[in-house]
């Protein structure tokens, strides 16, 4: 079984001006060189967890307080852990608030690059359940288990999205929470807790029909598609979305402490600025502010949570005490627990794809099948002026090097010539993946330009519009490179369900590798 890296690879990084959302312009991508700014007196750069944009009125007041500006610059937990470890903080910013310290600690590498922490304010794994199958399923909030769960999901009562464990935190959290639980673990997880687990884990994620990279993306998918019966994410977030009745399994969760870590490569005086906003997030005042605006629990115990989050105590369970224990989770939820993935990759190879661009795509095309999970399928759908050819592999458990070493041989065959049929060789994705099947399914939209031949914009939306709900269920995540009309893939990502990605701001095969968190 091929092992995964626990912070899985370098995803996006965006800048942003204070706490400006990653979303705004409609597009992720890799990090540009010196994407946080120099360093400026009175000004913090700080890599911070991607939720933690609510913050900004909040942070608003510190300054005022302290006359130190936060500009924060959002990126996905564990890809943060892997920026550390490598790294590439180094000069760039002077603070980490990631939700947890727990998978910095497991990288000494990259814990040596922090020289204090300090908790900022908290928010639990739950399970967020539509108030009409609460009521279905004669569930009691405030009595429910991981084992309540994992029935209804067994009779066909409950179905569910998260985040990718592999990218995202607070999937991480909910794995380890399920994991632990299940196992009858009483303390930290080891290699034994979730072999004997395997078996119901198989069944619990049996109920997941939605993945994503985020959650601001997951609870959108959620309230577009209609079709799941529950998110699990942090309590804080659940909190934010109607119609969901907001659990804390009585039989243990992770909870996120959202620690604002000082990095050993600043000065004293950054040191001091990270200390004096430190201590202003936890002043009473602040703490008040922090749990009404954003629902996640005060660290001080003189300040109540806000009203609506239940008080009742429950079992707090630790995270992995050990990288290995870790990565032998993961590998096991991408390669066997969660149901496999299906994509079709639409690739422009027109002839202004020739030269340096093509050898580009083929560069990340390459490097993504060390990425591919068990069991997943890919198809290769090169276009110019139409669809070129269609190459479908498998990723076989019993033999994975048969299936991607056919991807990069394909790869490698990839030619440029002809014109941009964008819309047309999206229309034969669809017709390619029909219904979908018992699979996380998607399509990957690469080009370099915009749609010069075969159906326009306004035959693919009447298109889309006469799918069937299954196949409008499928997503497109297409790809901003080289010279391609950001208007028309926006419209394509809104249209579909999908989220647009920018490789021109860095590296295609950052974009690329970001999306698997959507698969």
């Amino acid at each position: 079984m091929r092992r995964r890296a626990l912070a899985g690879c370098l995803a996006a990084l965006a800048l942003l001006t204070a706490c400006t959302s990653q979303e705004d312009d409609g597009a992720d991508g890799p990090p540009a060189p010196g994407a946080s700014g120099p360093a400026e007196p009175g000004i913090l750069r700080v890599l911070a967890s991607s939720e933690l944009t609510d913050m900004a009125p909040v942070l608003e007041q510190v300054r005022e307080d302290t006359g130190v500006t936060v500009r924060l610059t959002p990126i996905g937990t564990l890809d943060a852990v892997d920026l550390l470890a490598k790294g590439g903080t180094d000069g760039r910013y002077d603070a980490v608030w990631l939700s947890s310290n727990d998978s910095l600690r497991l990288r000494p590498e990259a814990a040596e690059r922090v020289v204090s922490e300090t908790p900022v304010m908290s928010s639990p794994v739950a399970i967020g359940v539509k108030d009409a199958t609460v009521s279905k399923l004669g569930w009691q909030p405030g009595q429910v288990t991981w084992s309540d769960v994992e029935r209804a999901v067994t009779a066909g009562k409950l179905t569910y999205g998260m985040t990718d464990p592999a990218r995202s935190n607070s999937g991480f959290a909910t794995l380890v929470s399920v994991a632990s639980a299940l196992s009858g673990a009483q303390s930290a997880l080891t290699d034994a807790d979730v072999a004997k687990a395997t078996p119901r884990l198989k069944k619990f994620f049996a109920g997941q029909k939605l993945t994503s990279g985020s959650s601001g993306w997951l609870a959108s998918a959620y309230q577009r598609r209609g079709t799941v019966d529950a998110l699990l994410n942090y309590e804080s977030v659940l909190k934010g979305i109607d119609g969901l009745t907001v659990i804390r399994p009585t039989d243990g969760v992770l909870t996120a402490d959202y620690p604002l870590s000082t990095l050993a490569s600043t000065n004293a005086a950054t040191r001091e600025d990270v200390r004096r906003v430190a201590e202003a997030l936890r002043s009473p005042g602040t703490q008040r502010e922090i749990t009404a605006l954003t629902d996640r629990r005060p660290v001080l115990a003189s300040v109540p949570p806000a009203a609506g989050l239940d008080t009742s105590l429950r079992r707090e369970l630790p995270s992995p005490g050990s990288r290995s224990v870790a990565d032998g989770l993961l590998d096991s939820y991408e390669n066997d627990l969660r149901r496999p993935s299906r994509t079709v990759y639409v690739l422009d190879t027109s002839g202004s794809m020739a030269g340096e661009r093509l050898s580009r795509l083929k560069q990340a095309l390459t490097a993504l099948t060390g990425d591919f999970r068990d069991r997943e399928e890919v198809t290769l759908m090169p276009f110019g002026s139409d669809v070129k050819q269609v190459s479908t592999h498998v990723v076989d458990p019993a033999g994975p090097r048969s299936g991607l070493d056919g991807i990069r041989r394909d790869t490698e065959r990839l030619t440029a010539q002809g014109d941009t049929a964008i819309f047309t060789s999206l229309e034969k994705a669809y017709d390619h993946l029909g219904g979908g099947g018992d699979t996380f399914t998607s399509i990957v939209l690469m080009t370099d330009g915009e749609n010069t031949t075969g159906a326009d914009a306004a035959d693919f939306d009447r298109f889309y519009g006469s799918l069937g709900k299954a196949r409008q269920e499928i997503p497109v995540f297409p790809i901003l490179f080289g010279d391609s009309d950001r208007a028309e893939l926006a419209h394509i990502a809104e249209l579909t369900g999908g989220r647009l990605f920018d490789a021109r701001k860095g590296s295609l095969d950052g974009a690329f590798e970001e999306i698997r968190g959507y698969q």
